[in-house]
């Protein structure tokens, strides 16, 4: 188990108190054991978590009085308790290097690192790579010419279709659908049929990415889908063809793209957030949930927080809603 000092070290905080004293793992104060480590926030509840059972406290500032326990002073806590939470967290199926169940089929020309770990039912096509480290969860589908990194997590049931392209360090959880085809129909006005567009195009997720359960995310229709580094993706998103999403992006459960979205770097985009194709969300900008952008719309300026259907910068949203109020009232 590290030690105090260890991990005051990797997460740059200042120790006061005994360095040596051991880590085990993470908790909240109230389920926190001996061994752990917790943190805080607020001052007013550094005694609550000195006096719970864990081992050390994460906190912002020194106390005024001496500690009993061991305190790791950091100026953003909840940041540095995450990172040692990567630290601390226990040995993990995509580090194990348990090799290839039996049951798993994987095609001839298909390249399988041999620290990588592929649970059963599986199955792995042609000219598909899996690099070191990665863990392949249980009935999952790498399809032809597919590309995972290394240290990858891909949970059970994950479909991933020819040509995505996934970098390293991704975290894609059960039930997602990566690379399908996008929804494009060209109408033919002699007999009312829609004819399929062709979806030939392909995904890229970069590196860090976490894909959230039950998550669809389209190839590009004649180019790329782009999912930028450190973006995370949360639960039930749809994803259309041709998005490009930027870096350090957030969305939230429920979300919904339209195809040739573009979302620039740092965006955030709250809960059944629905955009229309071909707009744009600029750098930095929030969006809150169930609001809804206008095809071929742009959204500018960095840390405004917009609202609403059509989306408004919330000041202009809340001035409306007040508007609106009145006119009730007069009724």
């Amino acid at each position: 188990m590290p030690s105090v000092r260890e991990v005051a070290r990797a997460i740059g905080a200042r120790v006061l108190g005994d360095e040596h004293t051991e880590i085990r793992g993470i908790a909240s104060i109230a389920s926190a054991t001996s061994g752990d480590l917790v943190f805080i926030e607020d001052e007013k509840r550094l005694q609550e978590a000195l006096e719970s059972r864990a081992a050390a406290v994460l906190t912002e500032k020194a106390p005024q009085l001496s500690a009993h326990k061991p305190l790791l002073i950091v100026a953003r806590p909840r940041l540095a308790f995450a990172r040692a939470a990567e630290i601390l967290k226990p040995g993990s199926k995509n580090t194990e290097g348990r090799g290839i169940h039996p049951s798993v089929v994987v095609l001839p020309t298909a390249q399988v690192a041999e620290t990588a770990t592929v649970d059963p039912w599986t199955f792995v096509g042609d000219r598909a790579a899996i690099g070191h480290r990665t863990w392949i969860g249980a009935g999952c589908v790498i399809g032809e010419g597919v590309s995972i990194g290394e240290d990858c997590k891909i949970y059970p049931r994950v479909t991933i279709y020819p040509g995505t392209r996934i970098g390293n360090r991704a975290i894609v959880h059960a039930g997602a659908v990566l690379g399908s085809d996008g929804f494009g129909y060209v109408r033919d006005p002699e007999n009312g049929r829609h004819v399929k567009f062709p979806q030939i195009g392909t995904l890229e997720i970069e590196d860090d990415v976490e894909i959230g359960a039950n998550t669809a995310i389209d190839r590009g229709a004649l180019e790329v889908t782009r999912i930028g580094r450190g973006t995370k993706i949360d639960n039930l998103v749809h994803i259309g063809h041709n998005c490009q999403i930027g870096e350090n992006v957030i969305l939230a459960a429920q979300v919904g793209f339209s195809g040739s979205v573009v979302v620039e770097n740092n965006a955030v985009i709250g809960g059944q957030v629905g955009v229309g194709e071909h707009a744009r969300i600029q750098e930095g900008v929030l969006l809150g949930g169930q609001a809804g952008v206008l095809p071929k719309k742009v959204l500018r300026g960095k840390g405004v927080a917009f609202w609403g259907t059509p989306a408004k910068p919330l000041r202009e949203y809340l001035k409306s809603l007040a508007a609106l109020a009145k006119l009730g009232r007069r009724e």
